[in-house]
């Protein structure tokens, strides 16, 4: 599955987890990602958006 928005091209972000004694561990933070039928070129394709967008009214969802 591909982790990046169809609209704005969002991924994902990396950073580190610190533990109690402050030991970096490398972790990843993922967009929050939805599958959904949007209307791309006039036709209704299922695409993963980020709810960022979804809210905004960034894409037209088909009925």
């Amino acid at each position: 599955m591909s982790k990046v928005c169809h609209s704005c091209g969002k991924g994902p972000a990396f950073g580190q987890s610190r533990s109690h004694s402050m030991v970096a561990t490398k972790r990843r933070f993922n967009p929050n990602l939805q599958k959904v039928r949007v209307l791309v070129k006039g036709t209704a394709r299922r695409e993963y958006t980020c709810t960022r967008c979804l809210k905004a009214g960034k894409v037209v969802k088909a009925v």
